[in-house]
């Protein structure tokens, strides 16, 4: 993992702190569209080395990527 690897993990963790809208500031803070970020993310999530640095952030995001997953599941 590396620095913006970190960087997005943190920002994830914290980015209602931040004035605006948060697509906004995903494009200004890491220069990426929203879909490459989220991503870029979700690659982040299947990771153990970001489990082992923000064990309760990848774990809600696990748990709401999952349930989104089943929601589309169950309405095919």
């Amino acid at each position: 993992m590396n620095d913006r690897d970190r960087a997005i993990l943190a920002f994830e963790n914290e980015w209602w702190h931040h004035a605006g809208n948060k697509e906004r500031v995903i494009q200004e803070r890491f220069g990426l569209s929203p879909n490459r970020y989220y991503q870029r993310l979700n690659r982040l999530l299947d990771q153990p080395e970001a489990l082992a640095q923000q064990p309760s952030l990848v774990k809600r995001l696990l748990r709401l990527r999952d349930e989104r997953e089943q929601r589309r599941s169950a309405r095919r």
